[in-house]
C-alpha cells in the first residue's frame, strides 16, 4: 500500500499494496454476522461486576500481543511489519501481532467470557471500532490508559479528542479511520452520485451493499435527510431499514456482505454498491487504472474510526502503552499510512509523509479537509434496547437476503 498522512480535525491515511486488495480491515465475514451478532447483543443487557485490572508484569515480561484487523499494518514483499520490526529493536519488545478481528462483534463474541471474568484473552491491545469499544467501557472491560506512558498522545487530532463513548480518552485512542459512500463501475454503468441512483432500473440485481448495519443504513437515513449523529427515532431508523428490505426482496441489491463485496466488483456481478473507500482505492490500484469511482454521497457518507484499547485481563499494559504511544509520533504514522488507505489520527502525519509521496497528500480519501469531513457524519452510540432492536432488525434481513 503506498500513501500519506493527516494534520485536520481527523487525519488521514493512505493507499494499500495491491496484492492486499481484497481484504478490508473491516471485513465481515460471510455467516458470522448472525450468531455473533446475537451473542453479543445478549452480553449487551447485562451489566458487568467491577473487575480488577490484572498485575502489569510490563517490566520483567516484554512481550506484548496486538490484536487487529486483516492488512492494517504496513507490510513488505517478505511479510514482515516494518514499523512493528522497528518497534521491537528499539524498545526489546516482542510482538505477537495477530490478525484476530474479522468483525467487531463476531470478535467480541470469542472473548466475552473471558472478559466478564477479567481474564486475559490473549490480546494486550486490540482495535475495535467506536461503538464496541462504547462496549467494552460500560461493560467494564478495559482499562484507563496511563497517559504518562503515552506522551504521543498530545499529538491526537483535536476533533478526536473528546469522543462521547470516551470522554478525555481514558480508556482508548484512535488507530484509523475511514469513509463509507458508494462507488461504481465507471466502464460498465453510468455516474452513481447519491444511494438513490443505486436504485436505478439499469442497476437491478447488480448492486451491493455493506453487512454493517451502521453504514448500509446509516447512508441510506443520511439520504433520507436524518440526522445520524443526533438523538433520531426509530420511526426515521425503521424507514431506512424498510427501503433496505425492499430493495433486498425485489432484487435490487444482489448482495449484502463485508469483504467480500470488492470480490463481487472484480468478478462483474455488482457494478455499484456501498463500500469503504480504502478498498476502492486498492482495487483501482490492483487493475493498473481507476476502473472504480469512489464518491461521497450528496446525501452524506458516514465516518468511523477503530481504536486501540487495552482489554482488562492484560497482564502488559505498560507494554501495549509504549506501542501506543510509538505509533503516535508523526513519522510512524507517516510510514503506516503509506501503506494503509484510511484516516490517520495523529497531528504532524501529513507533514511527515509529504517526504514519502507529496502527491498523496492533495487526495481527500486519504487526507481530508475540513470540507471533506463536512461530508460526513459519525453514526450515533446506540443504548443497549436499541442495538438489540436495531442489530436484530437488519440481520432478521441479512439472513433472508
Amino acid at each position: 500500500m503506498n500513501r500519506p498522512l493527516p494534520e485536520d480535525p481527523m487525519i488521514r491515511s493512505l493507499i494499500a499494496q495491491a496484492k492486499r486488495a481484497q481484504v478490508s480491515r473491516r471485513a465481515m465475514l460471510a455467516g458470522t454476522g448472525a450468531g455473533a451478532t446475537a451473542l453479543a447483543l445478549a452480553a449487551c443487557t447485562t451489566g458487568s461486576t467491577e473487575l480488577t485490572p490484572a498485575e502489569d508484569i510490563s517490566a520483567t515480561d516484554k512481550t506484548l500481543n496486538w490484536a487487529n484487523w486483516p492488512f492494517y499494518i504496513d507490510e513488505d514483499d517478505e511479510g514482515n511489519y516494518p514499523t512493528l520490526v522497528a518497534f521491537e529493536e528499539q524498545f526489546g519488545i516482542d510482538v505477537e501481532y495477530l490478525v484476530t478481528v474479522d468483525d467487531n462483534n463476531s470478535y467480541f463474541a470469542t472473548v466475552r467470557d473471558q472478559l466478564a471474568l477479567g481474564q486475559d484473552i490473549g490480546a494486550d491491545t486490540v482495535c475495535l471500532t467506536d461503538w464496541m469499544v462504547y462496549r467494552f467501557i460500560q461493560l467494564g472491560y478495559t482499562q484507563p490508559l496511563n497517559k504518562a506512558n503515552i506522551p504521543n498522545a498530545a499529538n491526537l487530532v483535536a476533533s478526536l479528542q473528546n469522543p462521547s463513548f470516551d470522554p478525555g480518552r481514558v480508556h482508548s485512542l484512535p488507530w484509523q479511520g475511514g469513509f463509507a459512500g458508494v462507488a461504481y463501475n465507471v466502464e460498465e454503468t453510468g455516474e452513481v452520485r447519491s444511494v438513490s441512483d443505486l436504485w436505478r432500473p439499469d442497476l437491478q440485481g447488480r448492486v451491493g451493499v455493506l453487512s454493517e448495519m451502521r453504514d448500509t443504513i446509516g447512508l441510506i437515513m443520511l439520504e433520507n435527510g436524518v440526522d445520524i449523529t443526533s438523538n433520531f427515532t426509530a420511526d426515521e431508523f425503521n424507514a431506512a431499514l424498510d427501503l433496505f428490505r425492499e430493495k433486498v426482496e425485489s432484487g435490487q441489491i444482489r448482495n449484502v456482505r463485508g469483504n467480500a463485496y470488492t470480490e463481487d466488483l472484480v468478478n462483474g456481478d455488482t457494478l455499484a454498491a456501498i463500500c469503504w473507500s480504502g478498498d476502492i482505492t486498492v482495487l483501482n490500484l490492483e487493475a493498473g487504472y481507476e476502473k472504480w469511482k469512489f464518491v461521497l454521497p450528496e446525501g452524506g457518507a458516514t465516518l468511523w474510526n477503530d481504536n486501540f484499547l487495552i482489554p482488562i485481563g492484560s497482564p502488559r499494559k505498560t507494554n501495549a502503552e509504549t506501542l501506543i504511544n510509538y505509533y503516535y509520533e508523526p513519522e510512524v504514522a507517516a510510514e503506516v499510512a503509506a501503506w494503509v488507505n484510511y484516516i490517520t489520527p495523529v497531528e504532524g502525519a501529513k507533514e511527515a509523509a509529504l517526504a514519502i509521496d507529496p502527491v498523496l497528500a492533495e487526495n481527500q480519501l486519504i487526507f481530508p479537509d475540513a470540507d471533506t469531513l463536512a461530508k460526513s457524519s459519525v453514526f450515533r452510540g446506540l443504548t443497549a434496547q436499541e442495538e438489540n432492536e436495531y442489530q436484530a432488525a437488519f440481520q432478521a434481513i441479512l439472513l433472508g437476503a
